[in-house]
């Protein structure tokens, strides 16, 4: 049995990174890539040799631009779930499919993806890591809702007010952390 695995359909084998950032550089341009990958290396003082050294560092910019070139600039099919999980250079993928013309990207499609991205950050975000199904506009009222009908230790009659207070005595305010014994 051959245990081997053939990485040979793989658009990536044998491309050096330098040469595969000059192939997406001289078709898209930085401003391009910065509105699709969304990585500072080509926004500020964006040049071959500073983008190279950056990704050569950078494992998840690197997997990102190697993915935009597999997907957009190769213009192959999206990776099946088994494949999405390893990086680019790992990836098989099957001989029926054969690399085709560069994707057509311009700045103002960069821009609705962007804005799409950030709407699904921030229902992310909000809902603390957990997809609920509701709006965004629902989530956003929720939580206004639940804030305002809580209230803080100060706002509650029964308590003490020393119970909300440090004791006036310390002088160090990092004191309360500290074990009674150590001082």
């Amino acid at each position: 049995m051959n245990t081997e695995i053939n990485y040979k359909s793989n658009p990536l084998n044998g491309v050096g990174l330098k040469s595969l950032l000059i192939e997406i550089v001289d078709h898209y341009g930085f401003q391009i890539l910065f509105a699709y990958l969304n990585i500072n290396c080509f926004k500020n003082n964006p040049s071959i040799e500073s983008s190279v050294k950056f990704l050569k560092k950078t494992d998840w910019a690197r997997e990102k631009v190697e993915a935009f070139y597999l997907y957009e600039f190769k213009n192959l099919p999206k990776a099946s779930p088994e494949q999405f999980t390893l990086p680019p250079r790992d990836r098989i993928v099957p001989s029926d499919q054969t690399p085709g013309t560069p994707a057509e990207l311009s700045l103002e499609d960069a821009g609705r993806l962007s804005e799409e991205r950030a709407v699904k950050a921030a229902a992310w975000d909000l809902d603390a890591g957990r997809h609920s199904g509701k709006s965004f506009d629902t989530q956003q009222k929720q939580r206004a809702n639940e804030r305002d009908s809580t209230h803080s230790e100060k706002d509650d009659p029964e308590l003490p007010e020393s119970s909300s207070r440090p004791d006036e005595g310390d002088d160090d305010p990092w004191g309360n952390w500290k074990n009674k014994s150590d001082r």
